[in-house]
């Protein structure tokens, strides 16, 4: 195969929940993920030696071995045993960078499909979603995609019964100038709320249970009214940082929101809305604001998907 093209969805959490800590140091989430159309695209191209190289079109990226792409294409390329294999990437950026979004693990995650892809190794989802764990507690997600239960350090996946999004639509806004470390806000959400830390698998898995039978889920497949949405990090993050605290306000004061939060460790916030439509009214009626505090803004649908091989031509 010449070249393939994959897309690689970003996600929102609808829930994030952090239970305690587990005996390897991460932290046991309980969480709600949800795909959403805002994507980058990745080109991949067969080369005549075995270089991987990674160029993008965003310069903030570093291109060597400390780019998820570049770490999944040689995990791959080690695993299965052929030193031989090389790659021109090419990646198209579209998910704004440290947004909690998990932009980076999707990019890594479509690295791996499309290899799989480009050098015809056939592994298989199980196999693939194994080594997309040893990279990254969101990749599996990415890989997977759609509405789903994770678990674990959030490699562990169950799909949501029924599951249709919430809202349909989505508008969302992150600060250009705002960053959140993600290992900052799970250590101060541990130094805040450590006390409250369960520290049993029994206690952990009550709250699994608690999650798939709770409000959210229901809600999600169509049985009842969307509920409050729980992030912990947003608790913590919130207070500490001003663009969250004034973009939060903006999205609750705008029309027709099902729901406001925070996406994983932040800086990204998002209002659910039912429909596209109600999404792009809200950015309308909250543009001057928005505007004046420096945010961009995106509308997005979610979507049912994680990373996907295009199929029919269309590229960037």
């Amino acid at each position: 195969m010449a070249d393939v093209t994959v897309r690689a969805p970003a996600k929102i959490n609808l829930h994030l929940e952090v239970l305690g800590l587990r005996p390897d140091g991460y932290h046991e989430l309980a969480m709600v993920m949800q795909s959403i159309d805002l994507a980058d695209t990745m080109v991949l191209r067969t080369t005549a030696d075995d270089t991987i190289r990674l160029r993008s079109d965003s310069r903030e990226l570093p291109s060597d071995g400390t780019n998820l792409i570049v770490r999944a294409a040689e995990l791959l390329r080690s695993r299965v045993g052929l030193p031989e294999l090389g790659v021109d990437i090419t990646l198209h950026k579209r998910i704004p960078i440290g947004a909690g979004l998990a932009g980076g693990s999707s990019d890594g995650a479509a690295a791996l499909a499309g290899l799989d892809a480009l050098w015809g190794l056939a592994l298989g989802r199980e196999r693939l979603h194994g080594l997309a764990a040893e990279l990254g507690s969101d990749m599996p997600f990415c890989l997977e995609g759609g509405t789903q239960l994770c678990f674990g350090r959030g490699e562990r996946l169950e799909p949501v019964p029924a599951a249709g999004a919430p809202g349909q639509a989505l508008l969302l806004i992150k600060h250009p100038q705002a960053s959140v470390s993600t290992p900052w806000a799970y250590g101060r959400c541990r130094d805040l709320r450590g006390d409250f830390y369960l520290d049993a698998e029994e206690d952990f898995e009550q709250r699994r249970q608690a999650l798939r039978q709770g409000p959210l889920v229901a809600a999600l497949a169509g049985r009842g009214p969307l509920p409050h949405l729980r992030n912990d990090l947003q608790a913590v993050v919130e207070p500490e940082v001003e663009s969250i605290r004034a973009g939060l306000e903006l999205l609750r004061s705008g029309p027709g929101a099902l729901a406001v939060a925070m996406s994983g460790s932040g800086p990204s916030l998002f209002a659910l809305h039912p429909d596209l439509a109600t999404a792009e009214a809200a950015r309308e009626a909250l543009a001057e604001p928005l505007e004046a505090l420096g945010f961009d803004t995106w509308c997005c649908r979610c979507g049912g998907s994680g990373v996907s091989l295009v199929t029919d031509g269309s590229a960037p």
